[in-house]
C-alpha cells in the first residue's frame, strides 16, 4: 500500500518550478499586479491571515503563486485582475503630481474625476510648475519598465527661457553640466524659435533626475519660463487640450512596448 503523504503546510515556501513562466510571482506581488493593493499592504494582509490561495489560507509572504491558474481571495472574496488602463494627460501648470496633497493644493487627480480606478498611478512625475504629457496606468510592470534607466526611453521637452541660447550653451547641455556635485546631461538639445528677449529650445533626456532641465539652465545662468513635456519614447502629446485625458491607442501602446523591450520579452 502506497504511503500517504502529509498535507502541505501553509507556511512552507512554494518555490517556482524550473523554467516556470513569468506568471509565477510572490503572493504580495500577485496582489499588487492584480491591482488590489500595494506590495506593502499585501504583506500586512497576508500576515493577518486574510489571504487565501486556492481556498487555503497563506501566511508566508514569500509564497509563490501562478497568476495564470491560482484563485486568490482576500477576506473570502476572490480577487479578479483589473482591466489594464493606459491614459495620457496634458498636465496644466500649477498641479502637483500626487493623489493627496497635505497642503491642499490641486493635484493631477483633479483631471481624472471621470476615471474611478483606485490604483491608477502616474508614470514618473512633472513638478508643479511643469506642463505637458503625463502617463497614468494600473499596470505596475509596464510603469516600472518605462521608468527604468536601463531601457533609455527618451522624454522630449519644449522649454521657454529668458534669453537667446547660443551654440556654446547648447553644446554644454549635451556634453554635461555639473550642478551641486552631480553631472547632468541631455541626450539632445536644439533651438526651436526665438523672439527679441526669449526663446524656445527642445531638450531630450533619457534619465529622470530631479528638476534636471531647470538645474542645467540654472547652472548656465538662464531662467526657465515654461517647461512642457511633449513626448515620451515617440508617444506625442499632440493636440490634446490642457487638462484633458485620453486613452492610449493600441498602436501607441505597442510602440512603447517595443521601445522598452516588453514585447520582445513576452515573445521569448
Amino acid at each position: 500500500m502506497r504511503e500517504r503523504r502529509p498535507p502541505q503546510k501553509t507556511r512552507e515556501r512554494i518555490k517556482p518550478a524550473a523554467g516556470a513562466a513569468a506568471k509565477r510571482v510572490t503572493l504580495p506581488r500577485a496582489l499588487s499586479k492584480l491591482g488590489y493593493c500595494s506590495r506593502t499592504q499585501a504583506e500586512r494582509l497576508i500576515a493577518e491571515s486574510r489571504v487565501a490561495v486556492d481556498g487555503r489560507t497563506v501566511t508566508d509572504i514569500s509564497a509563490w503563486v501562478d497568476l495564470a491558474t491560482a484563485s486568490i481571495s482576500v477576506d473570502g472574496l476572490v480577487i479578479a485582475a483589473e482591466a489594464k488602463i493606459y491614459l495620457m494627460l496634458n498636465k496644466p501648470r500649477g498641479l502637483v503630481t500626487t493623489r493627496h496633497d497635505p497642503e491642499g493644493r490641486p493635484t493631477v487627480y483633479d483631471c481624472l474625476r471621470d476615471f474611478d480606478i483606485p490604483h491608477l498611478s502616474p508614470v514618473g512625475r512633472l513638478d508643479k510648475a511643469s506642463e505637458g504629457l503625463l502617463l497614468f496606468t494600473n499596470d505596475t510592470e509596464f510603469a516600472q519598465i518605462l521608468l527604468d534607466p536601463v531601457t533609455h526611453v527618451t522624454k522630449t521637452y519644449h522649454v521657454q527661457i529668458d534669453q537667446i541660447m547660443d551654440d556654446e550653451a547648447i553644446a554644454a547641455m549635451t556634453s554635461g553640466i555639473r550642478h551641486d556635485g552631480e553631472l547632468l546631461t541631455a541626450t539632445a538639445a536644439r533651438r526651436l524659435r526665438h523672439g527679441d528677449r526669449n526663446s524656445w529650445i527642445e531638450v531630450e533626456l533619457d534619465e529622470g533626475r530631479n528638476r534636471q532641465i531647470r538645474r542645467m539652465l540654472e547652472a548656465l545662468g538662464t531662467e526657465c519660463l515654461r517647461l512642457v513635456r511633449v513626448a515620451i519614447g515617440g508617444l506625442e502629446l499632440g493636440e490634446l487640450p490642457k487638462g484633458a485625458v485620453r486613452a492610449l491607442t493600441e498602436a501607441e501602446l505597442q510602440s512603447l512596448r517595443r521601445k522598452t523591450g516588453i514585447e520582445k520579452a513576452r515573445r521569448n
